[in-house]
């Protein structure tokens, strides 16, 4: 079994491979040695995999093409991950995981849990002494997202539970130092999470919304429970092409023009003629180098809008007064 918190150096079977052909192009591989991968670089034999070290460039068996057999990381996983939900990719995680402070021996709360994508990110974040809390509502996904766990080498990690937190709550109190919510109405569950908090310390929260309306109502039930420092973000991603121009000198220029005009001049001769046209001359040196960038004219944009707010802790006398 492949685990997402270590590393080992050679592919075993049953482990998780994935597959790498282009960066928008990958896929999680189970090694059984019955099994056979086919794909348009050609055919992938799981018994020739087995035994080669993770990273390896792999041939097809048909010669081809190729793919590179790669070790799992939380990373690779939010891009192949079945999705049973939609998800949170590298941008809105890396930020969120930030931003909540979180770092080893860490105890978060996450809801809901969907198809694990940030739950693995989350674990490996917190491991080895932290841990998470994660529930789900819908039966089914809670229960493939805990087989993925176990088969990642994830349960001593994490607890998943099967429950509505509108109606019950979560059940945890003064216990955790960060929650997450990841829900269409995360306003019904601001209650039930501020009484998750560790009481006697700081703790942050992040309410993850597609729309600004959930911003909204979200903002106003944080500010009625006591949150503070209450924030909102877009992460938004722009990404730069990088490539190399030549740059010519003047000589360079009037050079290359008499390289092309030679060229034409000789072509309508050897047409005319029907002879054989002379070499043309050549620059001697190749102009040197400008790598210049540049934006994509499509980028990716929103995926959901992040609020963040900070729970103060509850001070000794503020207890007595409540308990009185």
């Amino acid at each position: 079994m492949t685990s997402f918190l270590t590393y080992k150096t050679f592919i075993e079977e049953g482990d998780l491979v994935i597959a790498y052909m282009s960066r928008e192009n990958m896929t999680p591989l189970i090694m059984d040695p019955k099994l056979t991968y086919n794909n348009k670089f050609g055919t992938f034999r799981h018994s020739d995999m087995i035994g080669k070290e993770y990273g390896t460039k792999m041939p097809s068996h048909n010669g081809r093409g190729f793919m590179y057999l790669l070790h799992p990381t939380p990373e690779l996983w939010t891009l192949v991950v079945p999705h049973r939900t939609q998800i949170l990719y590298m941008a809105d995680i890396s930020f969120i995981t930030t931003y909540l402070d979180l770092k080893p021996g860490s105890i978060i709360l996450e809801s809901g849990t969907g198809s694990g994508s940030f739950s693995h990110s989350l674990a490996r974040t917190v491991a080895p002494n932290g841990h998470l809390y994660t529930f789900e509502y819908h039966e089914e996904r809670a229960k493939a997202a805990k087989q993925d766990f176990e088969k990642h080498g994830l349960s001593d990690l994490i607890t998943i539970e099967c429950r509505d937190v509108y109606k019950d709550g979560f059940g945890i109190t003064d216990l955790v130092h960060a929650v997450f919510l990841d829900l269409p109405a995360p306003w019904d569950a601001i209650a039930s999470a501020k009484a998750a908090f560790k009481q006697k310390r700081i703790g942050k929260i992040c309410c993850f919304s597609p729309c600004i309306e959930q911003v909204q109502r979200a903002c106003a039930s944080l500010n009625k429970h006591g949150f503070v420092e209450i924030k909102m973000f877009e992460c938004l991603i722009r990404n730069q092409e990088v490539h190399t121009i030549p740059i010519y000198t003047v000589k360079d220029a009037v050079s290359k023009i008499k390289v092309q005009q030679d060229k034409k001049r000789k072509r309508n001769e050897e047409e005319s003629s029907n002879s054989k046209a002379a070499k043309s001359p050549k620059i001697k040196q190749d102009p040197p180098n400008l790598y210049v960038s540049k934006t994509p004219t499509e980028a990716k944009g929103h995926t959901s809008y992040l609020t963040f707010a900070t729970f103060l802790p509850v001070l000794d006398d503020e207890v007595e007064i409540i308990d009185r």
